[in-house]
Parts: structure tokens; sequence; C-alpha cells
């Protein structure tokens, strides 16, 4: 048994280094997937965190910024933002803590120095080398089978790394069901506007070919603040005969993304996109009228994290993941980790990445861990406190579940 803080702190601090972690949502791909995969400085520096940084220190036409080449876009947020001002916010933090795990001179402020590194470096070396600076075992993908360059890759035998794991992203049927039918049209499935009993049979049929395509972990949404449930509308008779259906004859879980408010400025693209306060009481519906489903759920509004927990308590049927997107920043992730586990114990998943660029593997956990493993030590010393035993086992029980074994219990639950 544990002795002592000194020791308690130390056994959490090297079980929650050691553990392989299981990513289960992220936006990167397997080299199998040609140019969808992002990786190297150049997208690191252009990924839209940095590029809505970027434009707090400028006043250059978005348009004019947008026409440049990748190389010069992050030459232009290199010099902004690393160079001419201290780098200090977690994203532009995050770029420092990817180099200097690579082993990397982060004292040098050459850019050509960084490039040079990967551009030397062969792709399928680099995937390695990623994984085993993370210390990730797996991650899962976002796939989209209404995207016309990723549909094809799976029809030609889709993913191979079995490090890379599928989930089916179904936004289009949900959020554009016009635009999601002509698709499906092209593919061969006979749909139509008036979703009668043969358009339902066919989305369904459309649903199950594609998550035996991909082995789909689960299928997921995202969605907007204004979701809501049950509504007079085609997403939720989509939704109602659809997809909870064949979630619940597959025991597949339905992760919902609840909370962004899309192109809020047009203008910058991907990193135009904001955040709002969801309705709750949608997720409660579901929880309660769909008590044979399996849902997953993460808001991206920080007000929504304490009635979701509450929630949670009632509904073992819902299964709480990460912080998402805005909420990915030390002082949030602190409070809602500190949060989950006083309202939930370990009985949750405390992160994901998110990462759309495979190098943010890196900075992502690492962040994480050191906050996880920080929150996760003061909730063992108050019962530490009291008498009770721990064990290291307990401990590394305990970081394996919150790190992994949740998610594949709920899965197979």
């Amino acid at each position: 048994m544990i002795r002592n803080h000194e020791e308690l702190k130390k056994v959490v601090e090297r079980e929650v280094n050691n553990v392989k972690i299981t990513d289960i949502h992220t936006h990167i791909y397997s080299k199998d997937f040609n140019e969808l995969l992002l990786w190297g400085i150049d997208e690191l520096l252009t990924y839209h965190y940095l590029i809505a940084e970027f434009f707090r220190y400028s006043n250059m036409d978005y348009d004019k910024f947008f026409k440049m080449s990748k190389k010069e876009q992050a030459e232009l947020v290199w010099n902004t933002l690393f160079i001419e001002n201290t780098p200090i916010s977690e994203a532009q933090r995050g770029v420092l803590t990817i180099l200097n795990k690579l082993g990397l001179d982060t004292a040098n402020k050459d850019l050509e120095y960084y490039r040079n590194y990967f551009k030397n470096i062969p792709l399928e070396e680099y995937i390695d080398k990623v994984f085993e600076v993370s210390n990730v075992k797996c991650v899962v993908m976002t796939n989209d089978p209404f995207d016309d360059y990723e549909r094809p890759i799976w029809e030609k035998g889709g993913n191979k790394d079995e490090r890379f794991k599928a989930a089916l992203r179904i936004d289009a049927l949900l959020m554009n069901y016009p635009k999601a039918m002509e698709k499906m049209i092209n593919m061969g499935y006979d749909v139509s506007l008036n979703l009668n009993e043969k358009t339902i049979c066919e989305i369904k049929r459309f649903l199950n070919d594609w998550a035996e395509r991909m082995g789909a972990l689960y299928m997921a949404a995202s969605l907007p603040p204004s979701f809501n449930v049950p509504e007079d509308s085609a997403r939720w008779t989509i939704l109602d005969r659809c997809i909870l259906q064949v979630c619940r004859e597959r025991n597949m879980p339905f992760a919902l993304m609840i909370g962004v408010n899309k192109n809020v400025n047009y203008e910058l693209g991907l990193a135009g996109d904001s955040v709002g306060r969801a309705n709750n009481s949608a997720l409660e519906y579901l929880c309660r009228n769909y008590p044979e489903n399996k849902f997953m759920i993460t808001y991206l509004s920080r007000e929504n994290q304490h009635e979701v927990l509450v929630t949670a308590r009632k509904f073992k049927n819902l299964f709480v993941f990460g912080c998402w997107w805005f909420l990915n920043n030390p002082v949030l992730i602190e409070e809602m980790t500190r949060m989950r586990f006083e309202l939930l114990g370990l009985s949750f998943m405390p992160q994901h990445s998110d990462a759309r660029v495979l190098d943010q593997l890196i900075y992502k956990w690492e962040h994480s861990r050191q906050i996880i493993s920080k929150v996760l030590y003061d909730k063992y010393s108050d019962i530490f406190d009291t008498g009770f035993a721990i064990s290291e086992e307990d401990v590394r029980r305990d970081v394996e579940n919150l790190f992994g074994n949740n998610f594949y219990k709920f899965l197979n639950a």
C-alpha cells in the first residue's frame, strides 16, 4: 500500500505518464488517406486556432491572407505570433511543446530550421515517432462518407493502419438533408425528399453499409446550440427513425458534439466558428426516451458542463468525454476535470485531442496529462487523508480506465 503523500504523488505521475492512451476523437488520418493526413510545421502554423490569433494582431484583409500559399501563410503566422510577439497562448505554446518533445531547439527562431527537420524525415517514420512521443496507442478518426475526397478511398479499401479507428460522421444527413440526399442518390441509394418508408429504409441501409465498411466504433454529429428534440423536422425524423434505430441494432453509441455556432465570421473559414450554450433538456429527452441507445456527449460551452454531469448521474446510457475545442485550455480542463471527478467519480473520459494535424497529438496529451495527474492526485489525497488505503495497482487500474478502458467498456456494454 502507498504510505504517504509523497509516494502517492510519484505513483500517480508515473502511471499517468506511462499509460497508453486511446484518443477517442480526432480529425487526423492514416497514411492511406494521402493529402487528408496533415503534418509538419507549416500545417501546425496554419491551423485555424493560430490563424484566428494571427488576426488579433494584424489588419490584413482576410481575402489577401487566404490567397497566399500555405508556405507564405505559415511564415506570416510564425513572424507575427512567435517573433514579433511572445507565444503564450495555449495554441502557440502547443507548437513549442511539439518542437521541444521532438528534440528540436526551440531557442532557434529560424523557421527554416524546423522545416528542414520535417523535410528530411520519412512520413512512415514520423507517424511512428508521434505515436511514441505522445504515448498514444490508437486514435479514432472522423470519417465522412459525404466527403467527395474521402469516400473513394474507403471504396478502394480504406484504412490499413490498426492504430487508426473509424467513427462514422453524419453531420450532412442531419444538417443539410437535401444535399446529403443528392449524394446518396449518386451512391446508388433510392432516397427522396419525401421521408416515406422506402426512403427511411434506404437511409438505414446507407448507415449500415458505411458503418460496416469503415468498421466504425460509433456514429457522431456536430450540432448547433439550437439543437432540440423532438421537433417537426426532417432532422428529427432521420434521427429518430434512422440513426437511433441503426445505432440500437448495432449496439453502437451515437456521439453528440453540441454547441458550435458556424461561420460567425465567415471570412475566417474554419477559424470563423464560435460557441453557444446548448439546451441540455434535448440530451435528457434522448437518454430518457431511448434507454436502449448509448449516447456520448461533449459540449462546447463551459456553461453546459455542470448540468451535463448531473444528467450523466441519472442515465447510465450516457458517456461524458473530453474538453472540446474552446474548452481545451488549462484553466478549463482543470476546472472540468475536478468537477467530473467530484460528480462522476472515475466513470468518464477526461480528454480527447480533437487533433486535426498529426503532430498535435504530442502537445494536446502532454499538456492534458499534467493537469489530469495534478487533479487526480488531489482527489486521491482527499480520501487518503481519511485513512482509506490506496495501492499502486488501484492507481494503475484507475488511470488505465480513464485513458481508454472506460470507453471500451461503454462500447461493449
